[in-house]
């Protein structure tokens, strides 16, 4: 019989090194990309007729594709999901990373993607995860102890839904340096203490590689920013993340302990429901990019950049503590 210390000890090492190396690659990868970001002019340059745009230089816009590459190769490394799965999350990351580095290049030289590209590529990432088998399939009926599947149709759509409004909450959230990646790490994080507590190995080494990419692209994020990931690097840690809770915490979930993994991205998905219903309420599209968001509101009561940050990741990490209190009660 297998030692369960022993096993719990080689995991602990699997999470480390899955952690370090993602970090590790992240980092490394960086600095070149930001160079040849300057050379070919993917930079986003500052335009003061945009309130959005609060940095004063251009700011290369590459480290999408570290952050890709740190978590494509530690998870092909570390990942025991079989190979369906696994080929799915890297095609959906591949299709989140080129549409999003499109509409990086798109914004670079002032222009705008239209939002329905973006949409049907983001929602067919979903889509091809969902066949692969990672399905919101249902909850447990505390009454009875029974689980409560849902029928198909409903299944798939509540999958889609749930991977694309993540991936577009964290993108939302990418209008100030260090915000976006301060709130991904966090929220991988809490994901990785659920999946971990519930003996999820596979999707416990998702969401550490995830806390590795987002810490390391924050050494070069943090303000004043020295590079950017842009909506390509925003949307594939959305797209992540929303894979990571269909995959862990979403699975023989509760009726109340579903609202662990929708507290683990809490800021995001609040803020941005507010402002979803705002635009709606004001006649505006909901994709039309403003100023209204959280961080934007902070700023304009009079904090600075780094307080904002610091406001919002603390209110994330409060979210993230409650939901790991409801997996620790049970409910």
């Amino acid at each position: 019989m297998a030692d369960p210390g022993g096993i719990c000890i080689l995991y602990l090492y699997s999470y480390a090194a899955a952690f370090v190396m993602s970090f590790i690659i992240v980092l490394v990868l960086i600095p070149p990309l930001r160079r040849w970001a300057f050379r070919i002019d993917f930079v986003d340059k500052p335009r003061p007729d945009q309130e959005r745009k609060i940095h004063r230089e251009p700011i290369p816009m590459m480290a999408a594709l570290a952050i890709f590459a740190g978590f494509a190769c530690t998870y092909l490394l570390f990942a025991e999901d079989d190979r369906t799965q696994t080929s799915a999350i890297l095609a959906g990351s591949l299709l989140i990373l080129g549409i999003g580095t499109l509409d990086d290049w798109y914004k670079t030289r002032g222009k705008e993607l239209a939002a329905w590209p973006k949409m049907l590529v983001q929602m067919g990432a979903a889509v091809i995860v969902y066949k692969s088998g990672i399905v919101f399939y249902g909850f447990n009926n505390p009454l009875t102890g029974q689980d409560l599947i849902l029928w198909d149709w409903l299944q798939f759509l509540l999958t889609v839904l749930w991977i694309f409004g993540v991936t577009t909450v964290i993108n939302f959230t990418d209008g100030m340096d260090g915000l976006a990646g301060g709130i991904s790490a966090i929220s991988a994080g809490t994901l990785f203490v659920v999946a971990a507590a519930k003996g999820q190995e596979d999707s416990a080494i998702l969401a550490i590689i995830l806390v590795g990419a987002s810490l390391a692209y924050l050494r070069y994020n943090k303000p004043p920013a020295r590079v950017f990931m842009g909506d390509a690097g925003a949307t594939l840690l959305g797209f992540l993340l929303g894979v990571i809770a269909l995959d862990g915490a979403f699975k023989q979930a509760t009726v109340l302990s579903l609202l662990i993994p929708i507290l683990a991205l809490g800021v995001p998905i609040f803020d941005n429901l507010f402002v979803v219903f705002k635009r709606w309420r004001s006649g505006k599209p909901i994709y039309m990019a403003d100023a209204s968001q959280a961080h934007y509101r902070l700023l304009r009561s009079g904090l600075n950049q780094k307080q904002v940050v610091m406001v919002l990741c603390l209110l994330n990490v409060c979210f993230g503590l409650t939901s790991i209190i409801l997996l620790l009660l049970r409910v």
